[in-house]
């Protein structure tokens, strides 16, 4: 064998040696923001379920009780920030006001028994308990998504990869500062 043709292959080896991680790095890192991105919208989508059944419990609920103006506009005005937030960090603030809101009206309807018997009431109550636990199981996939991207972003020699490509850590989904304090319900009205 000629020698340009073995330096040639030596070349070839040697920049096969190097592209191969680099392009493993690559495609790894994409895979997984991409788990991110889909978590992110797995959370839009349960967020939009929940938020498409809440006019019909709170109709099924003014029926019963139409002096608790001040809740409905609560849950209205959370539902409108909810649907206008663009960050995982303006949604977590907005949703949870929205849950705020909504204890305070389940704690409405313990004040009417007759509401509670309300097959309509009832049916919305297990559809609303179950979304909110598909939530919360998204919230937890979204996060476990984002920990292994950023913890794959910042590891080497993939720190690196990341850097010339230009990928970033993600923010992870916490609940806004007020989320841990109970909601306030004032039956003296």
């Amino acid at each position: 064998m000629k020698n340009g043709v073995k330096i040639l292959i030596a070349v070839i080896v040697v920049i096969a040696i190097i592209a191969f991680p680099i392009i493993s790095s690559y495609n790894g890192l994409v895979g997984l923001e991409q788990q991110v991105n889909k978590s992110a919208s797995d959370i839009d989508t349960q967020l939009q379920r929940r938020s498409d059944l809440i006019p019909n419990l709170v109709n099924t609920v003014k029926g019963y009780a139409t002096q608790e103006k001040d809740i409905f506009t609560d849950i209205a005005n959370a539902r409108s920030k909810l649907s206008g937030a663009t960050n995982i960090s303006d949604q977590a603030t907005a949703d949870s006001e929205l849950s705020n809101a909504l204890s305070r009206l389940l704690v409405v309807v313990e004040r009417y028994p007759d509401l509670k018997s309300n097959e309509n009431f009832k049916d919305l109550s297990i559809q609303l308990e179950g979304t909110e636990n598909r939530i919360a199981v998204a919230r937890q996939d979204y996060n476990t998504a984002t920990t292994n991207y950023n913890t794959k972003l910042r590891r080497f020699p993939t720190n690196i990869v990341a850097s010339i490509f230009g990928f970033e850590e993600k923010a992870l989904y916490k609940a806004s500062d007020n989320a841990s304090e109970v909601p306030s319900v004032d039956f003296t009205r």
